[in-house]
């Protein structure tokens, strides 16, 4: 597998030089193309904080941030918006769906401001919706469909482009458990059948389990690295607890 992201010794601080919070201190790592990986970590770890400066949302403070041989520490600010829609994949907890647009536009909105022809839009929504079974509401609005069924079309959202990488924030956050199932599920199956590369912050065992490898951040920095291997979803999953466990909390509460 080839490597796609690069995370070299970055550093982030928040405030001043009386008052400095120190969120990132110093973390490195490589994704390979076609993994999924967890990020996980008590609140104030700095595991969002991470995702943010590798989504572009945030800047470092020192270090760099490779995606395949391009820096993206030194995006200018008005390349950003243009990195990001021909780049990233966006999974987020509460959707970011817009409600005056039908589900179908929703996930063909950053093909049309990618200026792909119309017949190719239509192309592609249909083979993905299909894929995860929303093709029947397509029509609708997000406040007529159910949570799953939005949480769904955001993932269209995300790979209809084919981003190099999809990056998650608590995609389960706002599901019930039965939806969070079938997200995970789909997530496990685009990364196996599309090797989609995914990484994704959780607080939730069960949905870190279905990655294969874990970094687990406390106070800023990688505490513990984990893979799955050979092991079983459950037998990653209590490897998981023991090391959450010793890490300082079990975050089956959060």
């Amino acid at each position: 597998m080839e490597k796609i992201l690069k995370v070299e010794k970055i550093q982030k601080y928040y405030g001043n030089k009386e008052n400095i919070t120190k969120a990132i201190d110093e973390i490195s790592f490589e994704v390979e193309e076609g993994e999924f990986i967890g990020i996980m970590g008590a609140s104030g770890s700095g595991k969002t904080t991470l995702l943010n400066c590798i989504s572009t949302i945030d800047t470092v403070s020192s270090g760099h941030i490779y995606l395949e041989e391009q820096d993206i520490t030194e995006i200018k600010e008005e390349d950003i918006a243009k990195f990001r829609r021909e780049n990233l994949g966006f999974i987020f907890q509460d959707f970011n769906l817009l409600d005056t647009l039908t589900i179908e536009e929703n996930i063909a909105l950053i093909l049309t401001i990618n200026k792909i022809p119309e017949k190719q839009i239509d192309k592609k929504i249909i083979e993905i919706s299909k894929k995860l079974g929303i093709e029947e509401i397509l029509n609708k609005y997000p406040y007529q469909v159910s949570g799953g069924q939005k949480q769904r079309c955001a993932i269209c959202r995300a790979i209809v482009n084919l981003p190099k990488i999809i990056l998650a924030d608590e995609p389960t956050g706002s599901l019930d458990s039965k939806s969070a199932r079938q997200l995970l599920e789909i997530m496990e199956d685009m990364n196996k059948n599309m090797n989609a590369t995914i990484l994704m912050v959780t607080h939730d065992p069960l949905s870190a389990s279905y990655c294969n490898k874990i970094l687990f951040l406390k106070d800023g920095k990688i505490f513990n690295r984990i893979e799955k291997g050979e092991k079983d979803r459950k037998g990653f999953y209590n490897e998981i607890l023991d090391v959450l466990e010793f890490l300082g909390g079990d975050d089956r509460r959060c």
